[in-house]
């Protein structure tokens, strides 16, 4: 009989086949006590050496499939097990007696539940990591062999509970057509992993390992996050229209691509990209994006055991800068704190992250790191078309205080005779309520505004969007938000500068009419998002989009409003 479950869309697109269950098997750790703890924790040394040398040989595979961004989650892997506190930690507990299997088993249980009593959703995620670190050496612990996913049966959906990095190595992309897990959210390495190999993907699906079975029919819709367990003819029918519909879509959007961004009546706009690499800034120039309209510079910082130094964040921007050429790239200056964490800065546990020490506070404290990324941005800014952003700025002191260290730091650049850009472009994110409010003063004093719409949403509705329970709260359509993102947008234009809008928003096809009423000057999204963003932004003319940006205006719930742009 036909069930529908509802998880979230984390890969657009329609899957329809038959579910395989990825279920690991029950590891029966052996418990039995170590007579000679030398030869055990030798033992363990040489399977780590293994665990090692197969899971780089995976990365570089991973690379060929999808690209360095996913390598990296599995080279990350590589760093856990080579990490002196779980290294030093087994060969304690092997030294009190147990076998390199249970002393392996305990202390990563140890960090899993350390990572769980932060309730931080992107914290959390880290589990996944240690538990498929875990999960693979006790395996070749215990020489059980891993399974393949190499050879599969064509229309293939896999069910797990969660979809790891090293299941990824080998799959056969033809033939696997839908992904479907218990765990994970948009931004989880299930969902980066689902979207780098465009396979459909639905996650974090209650009780869907116990309520599915091998063989069994399904459908899901990669957007909507909606699956149907052995559907009926009549929803496999509507499905199967809708998959061909978005094929025939996707194809037919290579038409767009080299032909400018404008509107239907002529008005044209910057489609730039948001990137977090190298790799990143290639896929945007691939996918025609119009320049870095983003470059989330934290990623340099993350998945390694210390900062980055100036010369290696210099030869990163510059690299980007000579990939676009004179075409505009914005960097962002560090933006950790909140979700993002980095261990060694050794930054205290806060209770409320979001509001925290994060972002430009910590760069106002830290300065010796924030003149560092300053003075490789503006090194690198001979090189392109740069522009700095200043994140999570809620107050004019904050903002006068970065650029005056900015100044600072081109008058030290100028003493050494190093050349950069004099006149660089400095912006500011609005992405909370206060720096809303005071935007029309912030517009004074900046070159330009980007506005970030997945944190300006969190904070005016107070929702965290990375909480499932409320994740039907956290909405762009809720008229607080549209009132914000018009009122940052007219407070620019009154002073003449620029606005760009960075977050997920931005290539939202029912917003767009609204973004182009309002005035916005520049869209940056994801490199895969370019050529649709510019084929729905062809589609308006000014007129048509004012008529519509004046009738949401009139209404007062959400619901209202998402059902008119729906219409639309």
């Amino acid at each position: 009989m036909i069930s529908m479950k509802k998880g979230i869309g984390a890969s657009e697109g329609i899957g329809i086949g038959y579910i395989l269950k990825l279920e690991e098997p029950i590891l029966n750790i052996p418990n039995s006590p170590v007579e000679n703890a030398h030869d055990e924790f030798i033992r363990f040394q040489n399977i780590v050496n293994i665990f090692i040398e197969k899971t780089l040989a995976m990365a570089n595979i991973l690379k060929m499939q999808t690209g360095e961004k996913e390598a990296e989650i599995l080279e990350g892997h590589v760093a856990i097990i080579q990490d002196p506190s779980i290294i030093d930690g087994v060969k304690e507990k092997i030294e009190e007696g147990l076998c390199a299997e249970q002393a392996l088993s305990n202390v990563c249980q140890t960090f899993i539940d350390i990572f769980s009593a932060t309730k931080d959703p992107l914290t959390m995620e880290r589990i996944t990591d240690i538990e498929d670190v875990k999960t693979r050496m006790l395996k070749l612990l215990m020489g059980i062999e891993e399974v393949s996913l190499a050879a599969l049966p064509q229309n293939t959906i896999l069910v797990a509970k969660d979809f790891t990095p090293s299941m990824t190595v080998g799959l056969s992309k033809k033939h696997v057509i839908g992904i479907l897990t218990e765990l994970g959210g948009y931004t989880s390495h299930s969902a980066i992993l689902a979207r780098s190999l465009g396979i459909p993907a639905v996650l974090n699906i209650k009780d869907l390992l116990q309520e599915t079975k091998n063989g069994q029919e399904a459908i899901l819709d990669g957007e909507s996050g909606i699956v149907f367990l052995s559907p009926d003819a009549a929803t496999k029918a509507q499905y199967q229209q809708e998959q061909q519909t978005f094929l025939e879509n996707k194809k037919s959007l290579q038409t767009y691509k080299g032909k400018p961004t404008c509107t239907k009546d002529g008005v044209t706009v910057d489609l730039l990209c948001n990137i977090g690499s190298l790799k990143d800034a290639k896929d945007a120039l691939d996918c025609d994006g119009e320049g870095i309209g983003l470059f989330r510079t934290e990623f340099l910082f993350m998945e390694r055991n210390s900062l980055p130094t100036e010369e290696e964040q210099f030869e990163a921007y510059k690299e980007v800068a000579k990939i676009f050429g004179n075409k505009p790239i914005t960097i962002r200056t560090l933006d950790i704190g909140g979700d993002k964490e980095i261990p060694y800065l050794n930054l205290e546990k806060e209770e409320n992250p979001f509001l925290g020490y994060r972002a430009i506070r910590i760069c106002l404290s830290q300065t010796d790191l924030f003149r560092t990324q300053l003075r490789s941005i503006l090194r690198a800014s001979a090189y392109g078309n740069i522009q700095i952003l200043l994140p999570f700025i809620t107050s004019l002191e904050e903002l006068r205080a970065a650029k005056e260290i900015i100044e600072e730091t081109k008058r030290e650049l100028s003493e050494k005779n190093i050349p950069f850009k004099k006149d660089i472009p400095i912006g500011v994110m609005i992405e909370t309520p206060a720096a809303t409010l005071i935007s029309h003063l912030f517009a004074k004093e900046s070159d330009f505004f980007s506005i970030g719409t997945n944190d300006l949403i969190q904070y005016t509705i107070a929702v965290d969007r990375g909480n499932t329970q409320i994740s039907n709260l956290y909405t762009p359509y809720h008229p607080a938000v549209l009132r914000a993102i018009s009122h940052i947008i007219t407070c620019a234009k009154k002073e003449g500068i620029p606005v760009c809008m960075c977050g997920e928003a931005a290539a939202d096809p029912q917003l767009i009419p609204l973004l182009l009423s309002y005035g916005l000057d520049k869209f940056s999204v994801g490199p895969n998002s370019v050529l649709n963003t510019r084929k729905i932004i062809a589609k308006w003319d000014k007129k048509n989009a004012d008529s519509l940006a004046t009738q949401v205006s009139a209404l007062t719930t959400t619901d209202e409003i998402k059902k008119l742009l729906t219409l639309h």
